[in-house]
């Protein structure tokens, strides 16, 4: 998908007071079970197509206003990914302006998790 200049732009300028990670660290993490709790922003119709194991379904539509339901407790380590990593930036930032302390984005997002032959799951 090619993306508008100003949406790019944008995505940058947020992309330097967020933490990412790539998949394969997030992969690695997973081998380690290391705890965090893994969100899959995008759409809920790109969830139900397919996901990341372990991952919980909370969309960027729904973030801000069900997250503190789910998961009120600051320091909860949070890893966001999207399609590519550029929704789950925006989502992240968001978090941590709500307070959030150890959020991450999943830079690749799913396409960048499939493409390195990682496991997904779909919904059926």
């Amino acid at each position: 998908m090619q993306h508008n200049p100003r949406f790019l732009a944008f995505v940058n300028e947020v992309r330097q007071r967020v933490n990412e990670v790539d998949v394969h660290q997030v992969k690695r993490w997973m081998e380690q079970n290391r705890p965090f709790v893994l969100l899959d922003v995008r759409e809920e119709s790109e969830w139900a197509k397919g996901h990341l194991p372990s991952a919980q379904y909370l969309g960027r539509g729904i973030l801000e206003r069900d997250i503190e339901t789910r998961y009120p407790e600051l320091n909860t380590p949070l890893v966001l990914y999207c399609g590519g990593g550029f929704r789950s930036v925006l989502a992240a930032d968001n978090l941590q302006q709500m307070g959030y302390r150890d959020v991450i984005s999943m830079d690749g997002g799913y396409r960048g998790w499939v493409e390195s032959n990682y496991p997904v799951e779909e919904d059926f």
